[in-house]
């Protein structure tokens, strides 16, 4: 069933994806919006190949790691649409979703800011002996920021069960890695640390996840964390829900990169059947999902200063 399943995943991701893209324009959706297109087999492969009770937490670029972890689309369009119906009732829009039941702990918008969080959470899981493992998600850009090597010097040291999920477009925004690396390769520099380091191309979710089954096999035996590196390419802008051509991203790149899809490459895996059912299925769910998103109401105003922690007499 895995390849169904995975399939089932990097769809729901890309047609959620288009949907967004096609109503955007209507401006009902307020938060900003940063796609995964292109990336949704790295989400998929790793979700899947994890326990749901094990812990994620991921970056900006979320939409592809919360419906992989969870499935379900009701809170997700709720929170697009900015409803109490979301699941943080319309205040965490596309940037900072989770889902704790599912074991999606965070994602956070700031470059780099959910890897130390991700730190504290293994360190919590191994003081407990819960086994559980944390996996965290981030841009090659987040590489450029002290808090990764910082993070994952410590996790090396205490051999915390982690993976660092490099999902690697090769930009920083609109910024290409020629501009910003002052060595050659991300995966050769983290294998100077002591943990386990893999490296692919992040367009297959089947390949995505026999490799993240393999750095679990191999964490459990020697306790070491893992750095997993998938290179991909992102469709669409940086922010935003079209596409963008420059000298650094020119359209015939995209277009060999096209031919490598995610979608495409597992469909051909699985029988017509299976696939008009699987897709049936997903379109009726978020179809259905938006229509509960755009009729639900907005959130009262009591709910501003309701889940969040601040101290009363400083404000």
């Amino acid at each position: 069933m895995t390849i169904l399943d995975l399939y089932k995943k990097v769809y729901l991701i890309r047609k959620a994806e288009e949907r967004i893209c096609q109503l955007y324009p209507e401006d009902k959706m307020k938060t900003p919006m940063h796609m995964s297109m292109g990336g949704e087999a790295i989400s998929a492969g790793v979700c899947q190949a994890l326990n749901k009770e094990d812990q994620v937490l991921g970056s900006c670029r979320s939409h592809a790691l919360y419906l992989s972890k969870t499935g379900e689309t009701d809170e997700f369009f709720a929170e697009m649409f900015g409803k109490a119906t979301g699941g943080s009732k319309g205040k965490a829009g596309s940037m900072h979703l989770n889902s704790p039941e599912n074991g999606l702990m965070s994602t956070l918008a700031i470059v780099s800011g959910g890897i130390s969080v991700a730190v504290g959470a293994a360190f919590a899981n191994k003081r407990i002996k819960n086994n559980k493992i944390t996996a965290i998600f981030f841009g090659d850009g987040a590489i450029e920021e002290g808090c990764f090597w910082e993070s994952i010097n410590i996790a090396c040291l205490m051999e915390l069960p982690i993976l660092f999920i490099c999902e690697d477009n090769g930009f920083a925004k609109n910024t290409p890695i020629s501009k910003r690396h002052g060595y050659e390769s991300i995966s050769e520099i983290a294998s100077k640390f002591r943990c386990n380091v893999f490296e692919e191309e992040g367009v297959d979710a089947e390949v995505v996840y026999n490799t993240t089954k393999k750095a679990l096999d191999i964490m459990k035996e020697n306790r070491m964390p893992c750095f997993l590196h998938f290179n991909y390419y992102r469709y669409l802008e940086h922010v935003g829900v079209n596409q963008y051509f420059d000298e650094y991203r020119p359209k015939e790149e995209f277009e060999e990169w096209r031919k490598k899809d995610p979608v495409e490459l597992l469909r051909k895996r699985v029988s017509e059947e299976d696939a008009v059912r699987i897709e049936k299925e997903q379109d009726e769910q978020i179809e259905k999902s938006i229509s509960l998103a755009e009729s639900a109401p907005f959130a009262g105003k009591e709910e501003a200063h309701k889940d969040i922690f601040y101290e009363k007499d400083k404000l």
